[in-house]
């Protein structure tokens, strides 16, 4: 029963603390505009961001299969690719439910051990984290009069005050839920090492990296991850023509946001995402209804071919014995 309803509060709150952001954030939202939207829309810019979702997908699943080399498992890249699908479908149900998802496929359909690849996981994480805080300098660095902005708002007077006291308590709020979900991964952990044998095992998948021979190809993998990723959201901005004319270093500064805040665990990043996206859009002087939409448009879009590719995935593994 304590189980059952650990899951439950697991599945619930994210989603609850994804909906509270999104319904404050909508409130005045007028969803007529929506549909005038869509319709507006270039879909075909769309469509070349697809090719960026489903290639940086591809190359993590080959990026996975090199750090597991060390180890000595070579499994299929196929398998790897489809079972990085299934993982983030998954996140979309649960928050990092995903990278449990993708070792227990391995280990199914691959024979590899689950601690092992959890390992490796960990590793490719870590890696990913720099990566994030090298870009987030970057972004800082090159974007700092909009930092400024937003700041001096939430310390005057003027109408945007309001709005922005309100996004600085989203954002103690999100922090707080980070918090509460590394509390739980601790105590997780605590449970873990009275296993010795499987911290072993565990540790030895983080350790693969200093083992991979082709370090050079991890590496450019890893920049190629990342730059799909950016490219999938830079080329939504010609989606629209009041963000066409965006530059790209605004595009890199909401792109860098928008990774730190899926941290939050709601579906997908869903409300925080949705939050930091818009308001920094806003500062480069887009509407505030224009932002909003941008924000929830090509979220949602690429929600669903997360989703699909998560069942395409699924279904393919139904396939192999």
């Amino acid at each position: 029963m304590k189980k059952i309803l650990n899951n439950i509060i697991k599945t619930l709150l994210p989603l609850l603390l994804g909906a509270f952001i999104l319904i404050w954030l909508y409130r005045d939202f007028d969803f007529s505009k929506l549909l005038e939207g869509l319709k507006e829309m270039n879909w075909w810019w769309f469509l070349l961001s697809i090719v960026f979702i489903v290639l940086s997908h591809a190359i993590r699943g080959w990026r996975w299969k090199l750090a597991l080399s060390p180890l000595g498992y070579n499994p299929h890249s196929t398998t790897c690719v489809d079972s990085i699908f299934i993982a983030y479908g998954a996140n979309l149900v649960i928050p990092r439910i995903g990278e449990v998802s993708r070792c227990a496929v391995l280990d199914r359909y691959e024979k590899v051990p689950f601690v092992h690849s959890l390992g490796t996981v960990v590793s490719e994480r870590i890696i990913d984290s720099i990566m994030v805080a090298g870009m987030t300098i970057m972004a800082i660095a090159l974007q700092w009069n909009i930092f400024a902005t937003f700041f001096n708002e939430a310390n005057s007077n003027n109408d945007n005050s309001t709005s922005a006291t309100a996004g600085l308590a989203i954002i103690i709020v999100s922090l707080l839920a980070v918090a509460t979900l590394l509390l739980f991964l601790l105590r997780k952990m605590s449970i873990w090492s009275k296993l010795k044998s499987f911290i072993a095992r565990f540790w030895e998948g983080m350790t693969t990296l200093a083992k991979i021979k082709n370090l050079k190809l991890f590496i450019l993998e890893t920049v190629g991850i990342w730059f799909c990723y950016f490219m999938q959201f830079y080329l939504c901005f010609f989606c629209f023509p009041f963000s066409s004319n965006l530059s790209i270093f605004a595009a890199f500064l909401m792109f860098v946001a928008g990774s730190i805040a899926v941290i939050v665990p709601t579906p997908n990043g869903a409300g925080p995402w949705h939050f930091v996206v818009a308001s920094l859009m806003m500062l480069y002087g887009v509407e505030s209804d224009d932002a909003q939409m941008f924000a929830l448009i090509v979220h949602s879009l690429q929600t669903l071919i997360v989703a699909l590719l998560g069942v395409y995935g699924w279904i393919r593994l139904q396939f192999i014995k």
